[in-house]
């Protein structure tokens, strides 16, 4: 019998046509642009989910995937149960509970000199992946411009295509001294259809952490074309050998015109509790609200004054956790030394670079070869540079042959790793 209105009713239309005649397409950009799309017109899991995957069925020392094997501080954690226990389970506010917004607001001013209102110029979020997300949606869409570094976060480009604009990159070029960042190249990619500047400062994957006159380039840049900048600072606290994280938003006439995006994730070893935040301008907070509200509404009920108090009293854990990042890469880039492969010290984040140019053979001619590889040949899981690529790019091409390591392992899982590590050069 026909539906109402006349229309045959929805069993006869058989499941295959359904999902793939009449869906959206939107989804398949998505995919398309975070290099996920394979022939046949369906997706691929991630790269982190495949290696992860891999190294699960292979037994591998996993140093693909950047999360933590050890979970942050007791203190903070035991914060949240209280919080639990003491009937904080329910919706939050959408901004995020006060004292969370007055905590960012107080780190923001003791860390980097910018003062905010909390009520209007702080947005908690499910994580920083969130507060990207939302703050694209919000502020470009279809004929506009945001540009990104090249390398990229996999969920920059994918929160480019759900907005439905165009996807510019810079290149940032692999140095002695770091991945540096092409000016020739940004002063080209940055035209008066760049509606925001998406900067990543501690950089995944590279490692690199932008210098004063890259981020005052990137500021020039954004003034000329009346650009916002979006700044994904998730690493903030973990940069080492002296460097310093300059947020972009203490530079001269760039406080009204960027939105600030950190966690809880990272400078605590708590990723799954998921509560980011953003801060800026009140009317570019207001733009995100506005995304955000749609999305989660709200979450994190008992994880939200936890963190409060992480931010607030968690200095001297902080300053610990580096230390022990700092050890720990230091034990990664000289096994990684030791097994032949040449790498670009990183000054932040969790991850190491390198250059598997050496290793290839006929049947791992590149680095995404050699990665899906080295599970099962030498029990070693890492990711491939090009997976933070466009596909095709010039950058992907110079970077073909790289490969990502994370050293935010235990020690044990890292020294079996490099002693895996040492029969690379047999295995190719």
């Amino acid at each position: 019998m026909p539906a109402l209105g006349g229309a045959p009713h929805c069993a006869v239309v058989p499941p295959h046509r359904y999902t793939l005649e009449f869906m959206t397409a939107r989804w398949q950009e998505v995919a398309a642009a975070t290099g996920l799309m394979t022939p046949d017109g369906t997706s691929r899991p991630t790269i982190f989910a495949e290696m992860t995957a891999l190294a699960v069925r292979t037994g591998a020392a996993n140093l693909g995937q950047g999360f933590p094997d050890a979970d942050g501080p007791e203190w903070i954690r035991e914060a949240a149960v209280a919080a639990m226990r003491t009937g904080r389970n329910q919706y939050p506010p959408g901004r995020g509970i006060p004292e969370l917004r007055r905590a960012v607001a107080g780190h923001q001013r003791r860390r980097y000199g910018i003062d905010l209102d909390p009520e209007s110029e702080v947005l908690v979020t499910a994580g920083a992946t969130e507060a990207i997300a939302a703050a694209i949606l919000a502020l470009a869409g279809p004929g506009d411009e945001v540009v990104t570094l090249e390398p990229f976060y996999d969920s920059h480009a994918a929160a480019i295509a759900m907005a439905g604009a165009r996807h510019v990159t810079v290149p940032l070029l692999a140095q002695q001294d770091g991945f540096r960042l092409d000016l020739a190249a940004l002063a080209a990619a940055v035209t008066p259809r760049t509606r925001v500047i998406l900067v990543n400062t501690p950089h995944n994957p590279t490692g690199t952490v932008l210098t004063a006159d890259e981020l005052s380039a990137i500021a020039a840049e954004a003034r000329r074309v009346d650009a916002i900048v979006v700044t994904d600072e998730v690493y903030e606290h973990l940069t080492f050998d002296g460097a310093e994280h300059i947020p972009i938003a203490t530079l001269p006439g760039m406080r009204e015109r960027t939105l600030t995006i950190s966690s809880a994730g990272k400078t605590f070893s708590l990723t799954g509790w998921k509560i980011g935040w953003a801060s800026g301008p009140a009317e570019l907070v207001e733009a995100v609200v506005g995304i955000k509200q749609w999305l989660t509404y709200s979450g994190g009920a008992p994880f939200q004054p936890a963190v409060a108090r992480g931010l607030e009293n968690g200095d001297a854990d902080i300053a610990a956790l580096r230390d022990s990042l700092d050890a720990r890469r230091e034990l990664l880039m000289r096994g990684l030394e030791s097994a032949g492969l040449s790498f670009v010290r990183p000054a932040g984040t969790y991850f190491v670079c390198a250059d598997a140019t050496p290793f290839l053979s006929p049947d791992a001619p590149d680095g995404a070869a050699i990665a899906r590889a080295m599970p099962e040949r030498i029990g070693v899981a890492c990711v491939p540079l090009s997976a933070f690529c466009v596909e095709g790019s010039p950058t992907a091409e110079r970077l073909s042959n790289w490969l990502r390591f994370t050293f935010v392992k235990d020690e044990e899982t890292l020294r079996t790793a490099i002693e895996r590590l040492q029969r690379l050069g047999a295995a190719s």
